[in-house]
């Protein structure tokens, strides 16, 4: 299911790609071309660092260059979801949405990656088959696919929190006649819905976004939905050109505020407790930020993950807006998210996706009380029904935060596997570096904020992180830098008060890795918020109390 490579493939970008010669000695390799990725080559690359960077798919993007299935968007405010880091690159360009839509995204990874010539550091179409440090040299030894092997000094790994589509766990796909499609390695070259029969499977963020968009343009569309998601109204809309000036005249101030916040971004987030305002004032403000807009929905109240009744009581209020916009009762009731906490789970947004549910061409099929047994040679049948398609896209998600860098078979230090490591769920300091694995650092990784912050200024932070870690080696004239056994024990430890506190265990979703069979359930993020998470990174560097260096 995965594309054709780009047309502009290139397995040789220039002569550090050359193979034939031996392994390829550098400072520096990166992986991935992401955001993080991206950031990476530049930040390093301006440090003297002989560096070079390679990358799974054709061009730059990371998960935008993937994920062009119908409706992808971003759900951040596009005005938080862009680089910090230079004032000219804010300045030059303009986002024309509240919420950017994929090709909006990658043509912005692109044009940075032409301003800062980015490319000339990449090998596209390349993927790190293992990875091996050298003890007697203290060096990362990197094979790929292409045959090129890239020893390095350091190993900055930004593979992506989602990045690692998730199998379908279906029987029989590889006997469907029809075409199959996968949202996260969606086809580039336009899909050809006109008259017909579609079923959708997952109704998770991709497949919310996916629906609506496919309803108009197909015969008839079928949404298996395994699990209900809350899902708000985006109230998207075009940016406004006095707006706009408004924001590039004070963007790096309002940059630097968003760093102060819990995620990252400049939307509203309030301190209030729910019971702290009377039952009156509570529906008030939650009949305004629902006609507004998601963003200020889920910023209306600061305990929602805390205290389970606040949040069931917001949780009644959305299930209430599916009644009032579904016709068919039924169908609303099967579409309202029961079982688990609202917000738990990662909070989608959505234009038109309850109101797809009222067109003629548009059917539910509940997998709870009727779950699918199989994909046919025609279609998908479950334990009381057939129903024959000529299209399924599967929206079933990612093996996420470690799936990219398992993929990869990783050995540290004295022997010490990635795989063992993190045999009962990921393990990190900080989400940045892990003992037995010098000079191998994380961008976005497991154990980090990851997936509850703005993804770009936390890339941003933890390249930065990086550099100055490297800068210290260098200066010093040190070989090596991993974090103590002590440290990373005390730092998941914190991780688990954190976690005990909330009610996101409370819910079975990729956040916990309860979405991938046999991967261990657990909470792999730091729930503190970006400022606190900034301040341990910048504690942790300042003294260097929890690492360890080689001469």
């Amino acid at each position: 299911m995965s594309p054709e490579p780009s047309p502009r493939k290139r397995k040789i970008m220039n002569s550090v790609n050359a193979t034939g010669a031996g392994p390829i000695a550098l400072d520096c390799l990166v992986i991935g071309a992401g955001f993080g990725g991206m950031y990476a080559v530049h930040r390093l690359r301006g440090m003297g660092l002989s560096l070079h960077a390679i990358e799974q798919g054709g061009d730059v993007g990371g998960t935008w260059y993937w994920n062009r299935y119908p409706g992808a968007r971003c759900d951040v405010m596009s005005i938080d979801y862009s680089y910090s880091f230079s004032n000219e690159i804010m300045q030059e360009w303009t986002w024309s949405e509240v919420f950017a839509a994929q090709p909006e995204i990658l043509a912005y990874a692109n044009w940075v990656a032409d301003k800062l010539d980015l490319r000339r550091s990449y090998s596209f179409d390349t993927c790190a088959e293992a990875i091996v440090f050298d003890d007697a040299r203290e060096i990362w030894s990197v094979s790929t696919d292409t045959g090129a092997v890239y020893e390095v000094k350091y190993l900055v790994m930004a593979t992506g929190p989602l990045s690692m589509p998730k199998a379908l766990d279906i029987p029989g796909s590889e006997r469907f006649s029809g075409k199959l499609l996968q949202a996260q390695t969606w086809p580039h070259e336009p899909v050809d819905f006109a008259g017909k029969r579609v079923g959708l499977i997952g109704t998770g963020s991709s497949g919310i976004q996916i629906a609506p968009v496919v309803a108009e343009q197909c015969g008839h569309l079928t949404v298996f939905q395994r699990t209900p998601s809350f899902t708000l109204p985006a109230r998207n809309r075009k940016l406004d050109p006095e707006f706009i000036g408004q924001i590039k005249a004070h963007y790096p101030h309002l940059r630097d505020m968003a760093k102060t916040t819990f995620t990252g971004g400049i939307r509203p987030v309030s301190t209030r407790p729910f019971f702290s305002v009377s039952p009156e004032e509570r529906r008030k403000l939650m009949d305004q930020a629902w006609e507004e807009g998601a963003l200020q929905f889920l910023g209306l109240f600061a305990d929602l993950l805390f205290d389970a009744e606040a949040n069931e009581c917001v949780a009644e209020y959305v299930r209430a807006k599916i009644d009032e916009v579904v016709n068919d009762k039924a169908t609303a009731e099967l579409l309202k998210p029961r079982g688990y906490p609202i917000f738990a789970r990662r909070p989608c947004l959505d234009t038109n996706y309850y109101e797809t549910f009222n067109r003629p061409n548009v059917d539910l099929a509940d997998c709870i009380s009727d779950p699918i047994a199989e994909i046919t040679p025609d279609g998908i049948r479950t334990r009381e029904r057939h129903f024959e398609l000529d299209v399924i896209i599967a929206a079933n998600g990612y093996d996420a935060l470690t799936g990219a860098m398992l993929a990869i078979d990783i050995t540290g230090r004295d022997g010490a596997r990635l795989s063992e490591h993190w045999r009962e769920g990921p393990r990190s300091h900080l989400g940045l570096m892990m003992p037995g694995f010098p000079n191998l650092f994380m961008v976005a990784g497991a154990n980090g904020p990851s997936a509850l912050a703005n993804f770009v200024l936390l890339n941003e932070q933890n390249v930065d992180w990086i550099a100055r870690c490297i800068t210290h080696l260098r200066d010093k004239r040190l070989s090596t830098i991993e974090p103590t056994q002590t440290g990373e024990d005390r730092w998941m430890a914190h991780l688990k008060v954190l976690a005990a506190r909330s009610l996101y265990p409370r819910a079975n979703t990729w956040y916990t890795g309860s979405n991938i069979e046999g991967k261990p359930r657990g909470i792999p993020f730091y729930l503190g918020g970006l400022p606190r998470y900034r301040e341990a990174c910048d504690r942790a560097i300042e003294a260097f109390g929890d690492f360890v260096f080689t001469n």
